[in-house]
């Protein structure tokens, strides 16, 4: 028996969506309330940040995913600015549409004052690359042939799972404190690397029918109990809307002066997102894009301001 590349695609995806809801339960709280309607989850994108920056046996930036997605089947579809932010973004999709959309964001290190270049550059520059000869070897056979036998693709799975942490030391304290400063998302990848930065679920393929839009979703999660961002990015029946939970906090490994401690650190939101039709080649199509506006929003959502 084989294991195809769309089957691989989600074994790897559903296994980081396990490891990403113990971390941010508000997924799972979400989830059972769609499952009492009789309906499941659909997840519209998957977020990941990096830094623009030689990381060592790792490619730099958006490269640090993109080679991955590249042997998967998935392909650049927009890129996105954020200058203010000193961050730049490439959204990717996969030819099978029912596959989660890629969001990956990398911090332009260049762009930092020298003091944080330096930050950055001396925590990440000896990093090692997670993923193993056999590894990649298994790949390049599965871009080739599009499937793998069933022991090799979980071999493969179970390999790139981890490679979805952070690859680098455990970060200084207070170079995380100076970095968050001037770029919460900076500390933010020092601290956490190639961790899944979150996950959205399409409100739209939900299929619950009293929770037809945004608001009508998030007035039920607001009545769970779940603390949902107040703010929705998109007017009504804009080609794309968009909110998140509240980002989840835990303690998050440093090294102090005294040698390692602990902190409590911001990890990750859960987002919803509606998409409205659009014409395109004269036909009405579900909107597939992001807007650059609604993303500096959802970038401020991991901010740690206690620290």
């Amino acid at each position: 028996m084989k294991r195809t590349t769309k089957e691989i695609i989600r074994l790897l995806f559903e296994k980081l969506w396990e490891q990403y809801a113990v971390r941010v339960p508000y997924t799972l709280q979400y989830a059972d309330l769609v499952a009492e309607k009789g309906r499941k989850v659909v997840i519209d994108h998957i977020a990941f940040r990096t830094f623009n920056a030689h990381t060592g046996e790792q490619p730099e930036g958006i490269r640090a995913i993109k080679h991955i997605l590249n042997f998967l089947g998935y392909v650049p579809v927009s890129k996105y600015k954020f200058p203010k932010k000193k961050l730049n973004s490439t959204h990717f999709e996969h030819p099978d549409e029912t596959l989660p959309k890629i969001f990956v964001t990398q911090l332009e290190v260049n762009d930092l004052p020298d003091w944080a270049q330096n930050i950055v550059n001396e925590a990440v520059h000896n990093t090692f690359y997670l993923l193993n000869d056999k590894s990649l070897e298994l790949l390049a056979i599965l871009k080739e042939n599009e499937s793998l036998p069933v022991e090799a693709a979980d071999y493969l799975v179970n390999d790139l799972v981890q490679y979805f942490r952070r690859p680098w030391n455990i970060p200084l304290k207070d170079e995380v404190l100076k970095m968050n400063d001037i770029s919460q998302f900076g500390a933010w990848v020092l601290i956490h690397g190639n961790s899944v930065n979150h996950f959205a679920a399409l409100v739209n393929s939900q299929d619950v029918k009293e929770w037809a839009n945004l608001e009508t979703t998030t007035n039920a999660l607001v009545a769970a109990g779940i603390p949902v961002n107040e703010n929705i990015e998109g007017e009504p029946g804009g080609k794309l809307r968009q909110t998140a939970t509240k980002a989840t906090k835990e303690e998050v490994d440093v090294k102090g002066e005294d040698g390692f401690e602990t902190m409590v650190w911001t990890y990750a939101y859960f987002e919803f997102i509606e998409r409205n039709y659009i014409e395109m080649d004269g036909s009405q199509k579900l909107f597939s894009g992001f807007l650059a506006g609604h993303e500096n929003l959802l970038f401020d959502l991991t901010e740690t301001h206690e620290n």
